[in-house]
């Protein structure tokens, strides 16, 4: 029998950066494993492409017009939210609520909820060197919701050590949590590589610090693209592609010698995992997750200096045998980060908590008879 058979998961999610991507790869691996998941949308609604992803899954896609928790730190939208979700968890009757913000965890479920931590607002803002507005009211307020979320769920998980870490040490959680490392399905790292560097990014999040590959760029041998939300903010050196689908990043990625990441703050990286995966040589910002993470596998440069990126890029350009060398250990390290790896993580978390509800409601119903 399937692990996910007879359980049923109602997983919220939004369709912003690669929190979409990781609960589209996780939802469709436990629907194939079995399982009966319902993806359940707050913030903007998917895209066409983005649906794509689910297409030829057993995913049940609802969307709402929720707000974003980072759009509301003031919790305007939470009654409605709290409507919405309680009416949907009625319909479902799922023995598992999966949430991927920290919002919803606050409302009152009647099924074992886990939290997965992408990101916060406080840990964005001391990785940034940005924090004087956290002192506001609003997010004095988003703040004690993200506390207390942490407090109230059955489990909460964070994608890596160093998140995890950062995640204690802001909210100082009652309770343990766990690492679970986000997966993606193998990739095929043939085919023929292009003279090409590569990132992505939003140009407007200080956190991804892309300005810092715009300013590297000048002078480099080889043409450097970007792919992401653009403004009006662009600069010379860099071909901005803008924001592209899925399929298209992910040929982009079959074909870019080089990836780069220059992020003051990723709590994972998800990018990053598809370019190794690609067999692209990484170069990235020496920020503890990565360090964790690809540790012996990609090049590490100080996200600060820019002059510092500029030589790393120029050397591996010129370094056929090194970059071989890169490109070889980061698809062997991306293969630690499995998709069905991370399936089995979270299955065995759900099976753990609905197996101690069940023990829970036993005992109690043996008291009251007694």
């Amino acid at each position: 029998m399937n692990r996910g058979a007879d359980i049923r998961i109602m997983m919220t999610t939004d369709t912003v950066g690669g929190v979409w991507t990781y609960s589209c790869a996780l939802a469709s691996n436990l629907a194939a494993s079995g399982a009966e998941v319902t993806l359940v949308t707050l913030g903007p609604r998917a895209r066409v492409d983005q649906r794509d992803m689910l297409r030829d899954t057993r995913v049940h896609l609802i969307e709402t017009d929720l707000a974003l928790e980072w759009q509301d730190p003031e919790g305007r939208n939470v009654p409605e939210a709290e409507r919405v979700l309680s009416n949907l968890e009625a319909t479902l009757i799922p023995d598992i609520v999966h949430l991927n913000s920290f919002r919803e965890a606050t409302l009152a479920w009647h099924a074992p909820t886990v939290l997965v931590a992408h990101s916060c607002v406080n840990s964005w803002a001391l990785a940034c060197h940005d924090t004087g507005w956290l002192s506001e009211p609003r997010w004095r307020r988003y703040s004690e919701r993200v506390a207390a979320a942490l407090d109230m769920v059955q489990a909460w998980v964070c994608p890596s050590r160093a998140f995890y870490d950062d995640m204690t040490a802001i909210y100082q959680p009652r309770s343990r949590g766990a690492v679970i490392w986000n997966g993606i399905a193998p990739r095929d790292p043939a085919g023929r590589k292009q003279d090409l560097i590569f990132a992505a990014g939003r140009l407007w999040d200080r956190a991804k610090n892309i300005e810092a590959l715009a300013a590297a760029a000048p002078g480099l041998d080889w043409p450097v693209e970007v792919a992401g939300p653009i403004d009006a903010r662009l600069s010379t050196g860099v071909t901005w592609l803008g924001e592209l689908p899925h399929e298209a990043m992910a040929a982009r990625l079959q074909h870019s010698a080089i990836f780069v990441s220059p992020a003051f703050y990723e709590p994972f990286g998800l990018s990053v995992l598809e370019a190794a995966a690609a067999g692209c040589a990484l170069v990235l910002s020496d920020i503890p997750t990565f360090r964790e993470l690809w540790r012996g596998a990609a090049l590490f440069f100080d996200p600060a200096d820019s002059d510092a990126l500029h030589r790393a890029l120029a050397e591996l350009c010129a370094d056929d045998t090194g970059r071989a060398r890169l490109q070889r250990a980061a698809y062997e390290q991306s293969l630690t980060y499995s998709l069905t790896r991370m399936t089995s993580a979270y299955l065995g978390l759900y099976q753990d908590l609905i197996a101690s509800r069940r023990t829970s409601a036993a005992a109690s119903e043996i008291e009251v008879r007694a």
